[in-house]
């Protein structure tokens, strides 16, 4: 066996940026900036109040309460001529522009509309309350986001606040999800001595889709080297990676592993973790690329815990991003986590929520098997657990989560 950082780091080195396209804003949330942006705008691109009240001279609101006289009004996105003077008021709007003459707002909430145009300002404010100055957000020439910055819901935002409204991103790529074996079943019919239900390309597809990649079904291919080269060389010609899952370990009737050592660069390892212990990767050359492919164990469970630790990484990494792995922390194991020495880092799947206490606590989600994936459908992180006896009730336990909510 090696262990579970040889085999990452093998991956990873393989594994390149993709190339660099230029997409709208739109079309760019869940990318990654392949280029710094600079403002070229000063966001606000005007001075504004930050409140709806009164635009006043401070100077006239000093000796509050006092009563001034409203002689316009500004909602947002309008602007007045009128200059304010002395003893005077405007009724204003958040984000209207200050009218000149004005160098303070106060809120309505600390004034009384009275008869005649009149207002009764109560509360005195300083000049430059309330008031929002031309680039108070973002400065033209600021330097926003550096190359290699995840594009948020928020980052999409500010982009479009400044203009930006093309960005140059790495491209996401394509991959291509396909299950192998004879024994598999994915059209509904009864089933026959032998036969299962295809559940492992149902899940790996929305895993694909969600680390931000596209997926492409690639359906069931039977135990035959033919139609399954036909298929993988198909692939590797119009996608970026290859993910299948089944028939990457020791067994002698493992078409997976005859089609690809015949037709690709790959290396069939041996993981000292529990599941997933059985785990391929190569490189699979077309048209000068080089494609990598990823092997997964035909178990359910190893499969997926296969996909979190090495595929996930690596699709990110060609996506451009930086921060590659799913985030961990130090959580409470309530009821503990018991497992026997074997020589493997143990991925036990979990439910895990914070506490009162403000720290995270998991529990075992029960059936630890590789097959058993019904018991792990409801695991919503896993627990790192050394080689070794496991975790006593009440001791702390790294923690990969699998989902925030």
């Amino acid at each position: 066996m090696i262990s579970e950082r040889e085999a990452r780091e093998y991956v990873l080195e393989r594994c390149a940026v993709g190339e660099v396209v230029e997409t709208s804003i739109a079309d760019a949330v869940g990318r990654v900036l392949a280029e710094p942006v600079v403002a070229l705008e000063d966001v606000p691109p005007f001075v504004n109040t930050a409140v709806d009240g009164y635009a006043v001279r401070a100077a006239d609101v000093a000796a509050a309460p006092v009563q001034l006289h409203v002689v316009a009004e500004v909602a947002a996105g309008w602007s007045t001529d009128r200059q304010l003077g002395p003893g005077e008021a405007i009724r204003i709007m958040t984000g209207a522009p200050m009218p000149a003459g004005a160098d303070a707002a106060v809120m309505v909430e600390d004034t009384e509309r009275l008869d005649n145009n009149e207002v009764l300002i109560r509360k005195s404010v300083p000049a430059g309350a309330s008031v929002r100055a031309v680039g108070d957000d973002v400065p033209a020439g600021t330097a926003l986001f550096p190359a290699n910055t995840p594009i948020r819901p928020a980052v999409a935002g500010v982009l479009a606040s400044v203009n930006a409204s093309r960005v140059r991103v790495y491209r996401r790529p394509r991959v291509a999800v396909v299950s192998t074996g004879d024994e598999l079943v994915d059209d509904g019919s009864p089933l026959r001595p032998g036969q299962i239900r295809e559940s492992n390309k149902t899940m790996l597809l929305p895993l694909v889709a969600e680390s931000g990649c596209e997926a492409i079904d690639l359906g069931v291919v039977r135990d035959d080297e033919s139609a399954l080269e036909a298929v993988l060389r198909g692939a590797a010609s119009t996608c970026d990676a290859i993910v299948t899952s089944g028939g990457v370990s020791m067994g002698e009737y493992d078409v997976v592993k005859a089609v690809l050592s015949r037709i690709a660069d790959m290396r069939w390892m041996q993981i000292a973790i529990k599941p997933a212990k059985p785990f391929a990767f190569g490189l699979l050359e077309s048209d000068g690329r080089q494609v990598p492919v990823f092997g997964l164990p035909g178990n359910p469970v190893s499969s997926m815990v296969s996909f979190e630790l090495f595929a996930r990484p690596a699709l990110r990494k060609m996506m451009g991003h930086t921060v590659l792995d799913r985030p961990t922390l130090l959580a409470v194991a309530d009821h503990g986590l018991a497992r026997r020495p074997d020589g493997r880092t143990a991925y036990m799947r979990v439910f895990g929520e914070f506490g009162p206490d403000g720290r995270y606590h998991v529990t075992s989600v029960g059936a630890q098997g590789s097959h058993q994936l019904a018991a792990t459908s409801l695991a919503n992180a896993m627990s790192i657990v050394p080689d070794g006896d496991g975790i006593e009730p009440g001791g702390s336990v790294v923690t990969m989560l699998l989902s925030i909510a």
